[in-house]
């Protein structure tokens, strides 16, 4: 891999990309994502997860609309009947808030007054999320992602972390039968669902065909 395949997969200069190249071949290294099958798989997802290595931190800033469509369990708009959720009106455009609310008392987080869901919100290449798995990732790193969450707002620590998550949910084993379907499964794993699933394929069979042409 190099600078020239960072940008083709970003749809980036090469010059705006070729800062990331050092950390992420560290990080595969780190994690023997060590094959061209891999390596694909690895590139494709947290290239998707970071629009083009350009988000490290999660976007909150949802309208109201948009809140009672994510997260419907939680918010509801007038006319609707309240059925024990949150007005969404009060929670538009307010990031801290929001974290606090829909990620309170899961994921490792204490109850919304702690501030764990806005201290703990998504960072870094694969968006990591919830005291747990900071604290895990920073355990296995050997960084202090609890007390200093925002070092995965730097490449280095963000090409790591995603290199931990890969590991943590066997992404080199999925990665090495190259099907469909495994790659489906490390789509889940990472995401939780199949979003973005034809962005995600397309960016696959672009990094499999440029790391061919590189070996």
């Amino acid at each position: 891999m190099n600078a020239n395949d960072l940008a083709a997969l970003t749809g980036r200069p090469a010059d705006e990309v070729a800062s990331w190249l050092q950390p992420i071949q560290a990080a595969m290294t780190e994690f023997e994502i060590n094959t061209a099958a891999r390596e694909a798989a690895f590139l494709a997802q947290i290239v998707h997860e970071s629009d083009g290595l350009r988000a490290l931190e999660e976007n909150l800033g949802y309208s109201a609309r948009r809140l009672v469509q994510v997260w419907p369990r939680h918010f509801f708009l007038a006319p609707d009947d309240p059925a024990g959720r949150l007005d969404a009106s009060l929670f538009e455009h307010r990031p801290e808030a929001l974290a606090n609310v829909v990620y309170a008392s899961r994921m490792g987080n204490g109850p919304e007054s702690s501030g764990d869901g806005w201290r703990f919100r998504g960072r870094g290449l694969v968006q990591l999320t919830g005291r747990t798995s900071y604290t895990e990732a920073g355990v296995a790193l050997k960084l202090d992602l609890v007390n200093q969450p925002d070092a995965l707002l730097q490449p280095a620590a963000a090409a790591r972390a995603a290199g931990w998550f890969w590991q943590h949910i066997n992404g080199n084993a999925l990665a090495d039968t190259a099907t469909p379907q495994s790659f489906e499964q490390l789509t889940v794993a990472i995401n939780g669902a199949l979003l973005g699933e034809e962005h995600r394929e397309q960016l696959w069979k672009q990094a499999q065909a440029l790391l061919c042409a590189s070996a």
